[in-house]
């Protein structure tokens, strides 16, 4: 009986753990956000335990900054550690975009389009949040695609911490957070690794700009 609570434990940490992930990656938190476990808890219907356990792991991921039990927040990055994950993500995405051009299927070709559909319709209509976890989503399809489970995982730690600081600064963007989506797509058509390579980087380059001047403006 003992080993199955403590089985029923884990569980709903994971579970917590899991749709806290979900949420900095969407962009559901804003940098600088501060999180309270009661809070959270009672949104998710459960105790303090599983989310203070969450959140301990996240801590762990670099994906929140705990000074205390009273003051825990999303980390504002700075220049330089911002500059350092888009170096990493740089080599990183170029890999599973490359991968995925040389293994995609018509389906798979075709759920992308439907994704550069979905992201022009919210931002046409202003729904920028929604805009940024689409963004998220065409991201994390490449690796997907490629079949790279483990880059996939690696890239999600990555994106814990990079999730609150591209919603953040989705809606300077415009149009330069989808724009480059679209030669990503091409490239990919035509099974050009070294093209899908090249568009993403485009688009983490480019298309981030915005996100790095963002940047620099919140920590002036």
């Amino acid at each position: 009986m003992s080993d199955l609570k403590t089985l029923d434990h884990e569980n709903l940490s994971n579970t917590v753990y899991a749709t806290l992930c979900d949420a900095l990656i969407k962009g559901k938190f804003q940098p600088g956000d501060r999180l309270r476990i009661r809070e959270i808890a009672e949104q998710l219907g459960t105790s303090v335990t599983p989310v203070r356990d969450a959140i301990l792991r996240l801590t762990h991921d670099d994906a929140l900054v705990f000074q205390s039990a009273r003051d825990i927040r999303i980390p504002i990055i700075s220049e330089g550690r911002y500059l350092e994950i888009r170096a990493i993500r740089l080599r990183l995405e170029a890999l599973a975009a490359e991968t995925a051009a040389q293994r995609a299927s018509k389906q798979d070709i075709a759920t992308l389009e439907d994704l550069l559909s979905e992201n022009e319709r919210a931002i046409g209509v202003g729904d920028w949040l929604r805009g940024a976890e689409l963004n998220q989503t065409f991201h994390f399809l490449l690796p997907t695609i490629a079949g790279l489970p483990v880059l996939h995982g690696i890239l999600r730690r990555i994106w814990l911490q990079m999730g609150p600081v591209i919603a953040d600064a989705y809606i300077d963007g415009g149009r330069s957070m989808i724009d480059y989506h679209y030669p990503v797509v091409e490239a990919i058509r035509r099974r050009d690794s070294q093209g899908a390579a090249r568009a993403i980087m485009d688009d983490i380059i480019h298309g981030g700009q915005s996100i790095l001047e963002h940047g620099k403006a919140a920590t002036t």
